[in-house]
């Protein structure tokens, strides 16, 4: 008998915006993911700004990943190559594996879209105390192809042939009719 899909699980999600500048008001880019992430179905967990530093985003992430209902982290600004952006810096430090793909891929997708300068992204992505953390640039933009190409599949039970539900949340119990 042919296995069926899985069904969609919605996840808990945290947002950080990374800036020196923005206040919530001004989060386009996080605002965005909030958008995105609520219209797939998943939940907002927790939402905060700091300031480009790598202390306060380790400080804000480590509470995030020691709280076992929170699944996902997405960070969004610090990827750059300017002298403030330290979210790669301050978040390496902090997985326990490193996705070496998601970044090799945003870049892929991004290319498409920004040509080379999709180059100067240092978006990364890790896991840590079973915790998913997705680093990505700070421009609206630059989250929205993050999440339409990579996040929105692989944070879906129901893509085949293989997601990151299963490994955060455990598989569902089979049916009958998967038994």
């Amino acid at each position: 008998m042919a296995k069926t899909p899985s069904q969609f699980r919605p996840l808990k999600i945290s947002v950080l915006t990374v800036s020196d500048t923005r206040s919530l008001a001004e989060d386009t880019s996080g605002g965005a993911l909030v958008e995105l992430l609520s219209n797939a179905g998943h939940t907002l967990s927790g939402r905060e700004i700091v300031k480009d530093d790598v202390y306060q985003m380790r400080a804000v992430v480590s509470n995030w990943i020691a709280d076992k209902e929170i699944h996902v982290v997405l960070i969004t600004g610090g990827t750059g190559l300017y002298n403030r952006d330290s979210t790669p810096e301050a978040m390496t430090p902090l997985f326990d594996k490193t996705i070496e793909g998601f970044g090799e891929l945003f870049r892929q997708i991004s290319y498409d879209e920004i040509g080379t300068s999709t180059i100067q992204s240092r978006a990364i992505a890790g896991l840590a105390n079973q915790t998913l953390i997705f680093c990505l640039p700070g421009s609206t933009g630059a989250c929205k192809t993050a999440w339409n190409g990579i996040l929105e599949e692989q944070l879906n039970a129901s893509h085949r042939p293989c997601n990151f539900v299963s490994m955060l949340i455990g598989p569902l119990a089979p049916t009958q009719h998967e038994a």
